[in-house]
């Protein structure tokens, strides 16, 4: 590694450090080992050249296909609602940049994760591979579907806003075990939503307002 790129990565070291300071934790984020996720994955990795210094802001940034990696407070948020430990198998839909995925692994046991769109499945699979994720595994499908040949799974989280909660999901969570998604059941209207499965009754939550784009793939009827 060249002087200019130590210093590059030493620059890169403290807006991460700054990001969680004062984007995260000052916005009511607590878990620790959520924080601690947020501090070691070097988010300007996930973002396209040329956005490297735009990594760390507090803002969602494109990542090509009309996604988007989401800012870094509602990836901190997201996960600390999960309520993940180290004993957690989790389903991920969504894959996009890989980022979420990386803040995942970096708590869980296993993270599976699922990209219907295959340019972003290829680059995300590239960039977990450079930074060596051994608990992490990717296919190319659609998340409606889930995952069934690995379920059932601790915890799911959806990245791309559904107009329903999808039942091929809920089947797929163990008993106590917790979905987030972000809920559009009115064109406009998004909702943070987090389900915990009791006794195989669901208890709802919704959370706080929040704009993802919308997910692809075949909606259940």
């Amino acid at each position: 590694m060249s002087f200019a790129d130590k210093n590059n990565e030493i620059e890169f070291i403290s807006k991460r450090m700054n990001m969680v300071d004062e984007q995260i934790i000052h916005r009511g984020v607590k878990d620790t080992l959520v924080l601690n996720a947020m501090r070691s994955v070097p988010r300007h990795k996930f973002v396209p050249k040329g956005l490297e210094n735009d990594a760390y802001n507090d803002a969602p940034l494109p990542i090509g296909d009309k996604q988007t990696i989401s800012q870094p407070y509602i990836v901190a948020s997201m996960t600390e609602e999960l309520d993940i430990n180290s004993k957690c198998k989790v389903l991920e839909i969504g894959t996009g940049s890989g980022y979420q995925t990386a803040i995942l692994a970096e708590i869980a046991e296993l993270v599976f994760s699922i990209e219907i769109i295959p340019s972003l499945s290829t680059a995300s699979d590239s960039i977990l591979a450079q930074l060596e994720y051994k608990n992490i595994k990717t296919i190319k499908g659609d998340g409606y579907r889930g995952w069934s040949n690995e379920a059932p799974f601790d915890r799911i989280i959806i990245t791309a806003a559904t107009p329903k909660i999808p039942n091929t999901l809920l089947s797929q969570l163990i008993d106590g075990g917790i979905m987030v998604l972000p809920l559009e059941k009115k064109v406009g209207h998004q909702k943070l939503t987090k389900i915990t499965k009791e006794n195989n009754s669901y208890k709802t939550d919704i959370l706080y307002s929040v704009r993802f784009v919308p997910m692809v793939g075949e909606i259940e009827k």
